[in-house]
């Protein structure tokens, strides 16, 4: 009971001493190869606690406690919607539920609420959805050398010829590089685009909800040498054109604003050409991409939430979830 009591209490702080303990490990579903349990890692540490004070800004909204939280409660939260009306998917939506039991399992909670609400669900049910999709360094790699041409391969009879496919090689690669939405680079602006930041190359790119889709927040992200370099000469020659407006990947010479199909439809065409052969590939497999890529190098949830301009801190620990899916020789 005194355990239940400080989860009650303060389940963040119970949970942030939970979470790092072998008490924590010994709730796994299986027995490590070796036999012998090993804490998890710093970030897989960061994701969960993420996650967990994600339920617990809730559970304080609904004012229950911890420990009398029961099946109806948990399903009320994986179905919640947030303010745009989004719904967790549900193989994110079983990870909490997973995180949890292990939390009830560890306070011998009989019924545990969410192995209930599991079990009423059926797993089969939750895993149903295809896994949120990431490149490989190959498959990245891959992807960058099947861009449209560069300046010097395209044989110009004018000097602008060929400027739209110089236009999405530019346009891939921020979209790639800077995890930005394909609303965010078709609704890109001269004036966000900002000057060297470093000895490096890389220059910041400012993203304001104007011009965006209504749930882009403003953000900045960097757009590393390589990215940026490719951007700077799309930019000089956009200006040689004299293409009025302000969008920096206009769809003509009128200075009109793209549409996001021709985006997705130049994106796939590009993964045609690397050769990978990914459900669902586009704009969103490319920042989720970058969002994996920067867990990977340190970035905490928080961080990564800032550098992606999410409202919700859950959105950026689910980046934690994304798959890689081999390419169709490589799973034979």
């Amino acid at each position: 009971m005194a355990k239940r009591s400080s989860w009650d209490k303060n389940p963040t702080k119970a949970f942030d001493a939970f979470i790092v303990s072998l008490d924590f490990a010994e709730t796994a579903k299986r027995l490590p190869t070796d036999g012998q349990f090993k804490t998890i890692s710093k970030q897989s540490v960061e994701i969960y606690t993420y996650m967990f004070r994600n339920f617990c800004n809730w559970l304080a909204e609904q004012g229950k406690a911890f420990s009398e939280v029961d099946r109806a409660d948990l399903k009320r939260f994986i179905d919640r919607a947030d303010e745009h009306g989004r719904v967790i998917n549900s193989k994110i939506a079983y990870r909490y539920l997973r995180l949890l039991d292990r939390c009830y399992q560890h306070l011998e909670l009989d019924p545990n609420p969410a192995r209930e609400a599991i079990l009423a669900t059926g797993q089969a049910e939750f895993l149903r959805d295809d896994p949120t999709r990431a490149l490989s360094e190959d498959q990245l790699r891959r992807f960058f050398d099947a861009l449209p041409s560069a300046p010097a391969r395209v044989r110009q009879l004018t000097p602008f010829d060929g400027w739209k496919r110089r236009r999405d090689r530019a346009m891939q690669l921020v979209i790639a590089l800077a995890g930005l939405r394909v609303a965010e680079a078709i609704g890109l602006l001269l004036a966000e685009v900002g000057q060297q930041t470093d000895i490096e190359g890389g220059i910041d790119i400012t993203i304001t909800p104007s011009e965006k889709h209504q749930t882009s927040h403003e953000h900045v992200t960097t757009l590393p040498r390589e990215g940026a370099v490719e951007l700077q000469a799309w930019l000089r020659e956009r200006a040689a054109m004299g293409i009025p407006g302000d969008f920096v990947f206009p769809a003509n010479t009128e200075g009109r604003k793209m549409i996001k199909k021709t985006v997705y439809m130049q994106v796939r065409a590009t993964f045609e050409r690397a050769g990978i052969d990914l459900s669902r590939a586009g704009g969103r497999t490319l920042r989720n991409t970058f969002a994996q890529r920067k867990l990977a190098e340190g970035a905490t949830p928080d961080k990564l939430k800032d550098t992606l301009g999410l409202a919700l801190e859950r959105s950026a620990a689910d980046y934690q979830f994304a798959r890689v899916k081999p390419d169709p020789e490589e799973g034979a």
